[in-house]
């Protein structure tokens, strides 16, 4: 009988407490810079920012790769009228930053300002933590993280000046739960969480809203070019694999309508919900279900971290099995 008083207090106080959403972003003539944007994730990203009328700017490290996913986008082009196109920058955004600036600089003097930035450049890398290089470790947060932060750097100011723009950060959903074999992965991750909160606080302000996504594993050509341990693959399989254009339309829609966190899937909800923390939030919806649902939620993925633990454990005493048979079959 008290919970159900209580639950309208509850709903009235979360409605005013939590912070309005910023006006709709209209994608018809705004320039969208996607960094990462010849494959994957960022590529169907610019596919589906194409097909509300932006203007698309593709950065990746390949030029040859760039002009493939150009001739793959500029199908997709409509409502954004005769002028819309498809440009690509050739970038490495684990460059200086120097020579970042002037890439991007060099693109908004064809295209104007940027007023959409994509930041979906990443790499990954998935074994044991004594079996990753120590290169790696810094390999991965130039990109993931570093190349975040500095096309951010050159974009931002010019957003703040017109009042208005869009940052959006690709993290995953090992940027929200640890996963065996992504202790450098992981770690870049869980870095734009903390870039993006911070910078959310920073720049609402100025009418400029941050969106963080945390895809579950996505059918790309990066994901499928990875060779994990089989401890990381058995745990992967217990979320599934989504479609890259799936992840790309939810991320495009959360991103115009300002959304903070755009999450997908079962998992998804309840990694998003459970794990939000201090993390801003502009749904009363989305909030109303981390009020009433953390603690059970707690309780399902206590759950899954003891199977998880199971599945590790199984992969050690089958590896030392494995070694033990071969050890007494060599003496």
């Amino acid at each position: 009988m008290f919970l159900v008083m209580l639950a309208p207090v509850v709903i009235i106080v979360v409605f005013a407490i939590v912070a309005s959403r910023p006006a709709r972003l209209r994608l018809r003539g705004a320039h969208v810079l996607i960094t990462g944007g010849s494959s994957g994730i960022g590529l169907e990203i610019a596919k589906e920012c194409a097909r509300q009328g932006g203007f698309i700017t593709l950065a990746a490290r390949s030029k040859s790769k760039l002009e493939e996913a150009k001739l793959e986008v500029e199908p997709h082009l409509q409502g954004g009228g005769e002028r819309q196109c498809v440009m690509i920058l050739p970038l490495d955004v684990s460059a200086p930053y120097d020579e970042i600036e002037a890439g991007i600089r060099g693109i908004e003097e064809k295209l104007g300002p940027v007023d959409v930035l994509i930041n979906s450049a990443g790499i990954s890398y998935a074994k044991a933590f004594e079996d990753t290089p120590v290169e790696k470790f810094e390999e991965l947060m130039k990109v993931n993280y570093l190349g975040s932060v500095n096309c951010t750097q050159v974009v931002l100011p010019g957003m703040k000046q017109r009042k208005k723009g869009r940052i959006v950060f690709i993290s995953s959903q090992a940027g929200q739960t640890s996963v065996f074999g992504y202790s450098a992965y992981s770690a870049t991750k869980f870095a734009l969480r903390g870039l993006a909160e911070t910078l959310q606080m920073e720049v609402k302000p100025h009418n400029i809203a941050v969106t963080i996504s945390f895809p579950p594993d996505t059918d790309t050509p990066g994901f499928r070019a990875e060779d994990k341990p089989e401890e990381t693959n058995l745990i992967a399989e217990t979320s599934g694999l989504f479609a890259a254009d799936v992840v790309a339309k939810g991320v495009v829609r959360d991103m115009v309508k300002g959304e903070y966190m755009s999450i997908y899937g079962l998992d998804g909800f309840m990694l998003g919900h459970m794990t939000a923390g201090m993390a801003p939030c502009n749904s009363t919806l989305s909030a109303l279900f981390q009020v009433l649902l953390m603690s059970p939620l707690r309780i399902v993925g206590l759950a899954y971290l003891k199977s998880f633990d199971g599945i590790v454990l199984k992969c050690m005493q089958k590896r030392e099995k494995a070694k033990a048979a071969t050890s007494a079959k060599n003496d």
